[in-house]
């Protein structure tokens, strides 16, 4: 387990998690997601660990540690369960990060310590139906009514809205226009606000176990004080976040990654075909030795732009290549892996099967990998 390219805080933690990740998450996954429920239980255990408060300073309860600490627990999450590990990464980077980042001290005090404790989560409102990767097309409004944000629209897609401790969601909405321009701020809804409706669960082909809804707007109204940030510049301010969340998701697809690796060199040791182990066969080594480059290659491009990150360095365009690279990686093992399998591999029991149906997001959220490629592009000057 020791990995020379971590010191020994760093290895201790990848020890530990893979440890709970084995012990803990692993058991409970297949009826977790069998069932589509987010076992509150694990999520509890994950906070008093302290991995929500990883890359927070301890006067709110954080462990004082950075991103790439975040993100060893997100991998050693992914390859045992990716719905747990993109609980933990959106509650930190989508929940708790942009308080941390934009919010006053007021804000800081009330809500971080129960966030890093795992004893809340938030969501973060950006995508809606009519506004993905061009979320200039934001159709949300909030307008000021005396003292009180009155909020009207619709999102999609939002991770941790509506989990029995779902604290509260940031939504970015239309303030305003600027120089003939959207204006766009993001406001803080508690849970419960009336004219706030957390829509039904989607059905989804993977990350079952993973608590996501729409939200509706309809004249929700809350404190002039819930604005988190400067007026005006929330979709710049949420662009950070994403560069930052790039990461973690390639750290979490790395996970998975890993953890179809290790089961398909587990199972072709021990499926016996025609008196040989599956093993002996030169195509099962070769398909089994692509999926370790394929590892060993998302790791060392996530590990890169981590520690451009925690050294305050540019990352973006390394965040986008870590992403690209990694969701690649999970989406190609996912698929030999079950192939490996055979017949197993489309078994739901079979943690590859879940690994097969969850990767495919990973080439989506957080920026599609047509958007990874354009933020490469323009970065090589490739541009109109």
């Amino acid at each position: 387990m020791h990995q020379h390219d971590l010191n020994d805080d760093e290895n201790e933690l990848a020890r530990l998690v893979r440890e709970f990740a084995d012990e803990v998450v692993a058991p409970a996954s297949y009826e977790a997601d069998r069932t589509k429920t987010l076992p509150l239980d694990v999520v509890a255990q994950m906070g008093e660990l302290g991995l929500f408060g990883l890359p927070f300073p301890e006067e709110f309860g954080g462990q004082g540690g950075d991103y790439m600490a975040l993100c060893l627990a997100i991998e050693g999450l992914g390859r045992v369960d990716q719905s747990i590990a993109i609980t933990l990464e959106a509650g930190v980077s989508l929940g708790a990060m942009p308080v941390f980042r934009f919010g006053t001290d007021a804000q800081k005090q009330e809500l971080l310590p129960d966030l890093l404790a795992g004893r809340a989560l938030a969501g973060f409102g950006l995508t809606e139906p009519e506004a993905g990767s061009d979320a200039g097309a934001t159709r949300t409004t909030a307008r000021l009514d005396g003292g009180e944000w009155v909020i009207n629209g619709s999102k999609q897609f939002i991770t941790n809205s509506g989990t029995a401790i779902t604290r509260f969601v940031t939504v970015t909405a239309v303030t305003g226009e600027r120089e003939g321009r959207k204006e766009i701020s993001t406001i803080m809804v508690p849970n419960g606000t009336p004219g706030f409706t957390v829509e039904a669960p989607y059905d989804k082909v993977g990350w079952h176990a993973s608590d996501t809804h729409p939200l509706t707007f309809v004249d929700a109204r809350v404190p002039e004080g819930n604005l988190l940030g400067e007026r005006g510049r929330g979709f710049a301010s949420f662009l950070h976040i994403l560069d930052e969340g790039r990461i973690a998701i390639a750290a979490l697809s790395t996970g998975a990654a890993e953890g179809c690796l290790e089961a398909a060199v587990d199972y072709a040791k021990k499926r016996t075909v025609f008196g040989e182990p599956l093993s002996s066969r030169q195509s099962i080594q070769f398909t089994i030795a692509r999926m370790q480059a394929r590892v060993h290659t998302a790791r060392l491009a996530w590990r890169h732009a981590a520690r451009l990150r925690d050294s305050g360095k540019p990352f973006k365009t390394e965040a986008a290549i870590a992403k690209l690279t990694a969701s690649d990686a999970a989406m190609d093992n996912a698929r030999d892996a079950t192939q490996v399998f055979g017949g197993n591999g489309f078994m739901n029991e079979y943690p590859v099967a879940r690994h097969y149906r969850d990767s495919k997001i990973l080439e989506i959220g957080e920026g599609t990998t047509e958007v990874q490629l354009l933020v490469i592009s323009r970065a090589l000057g490739l541009h109109g």
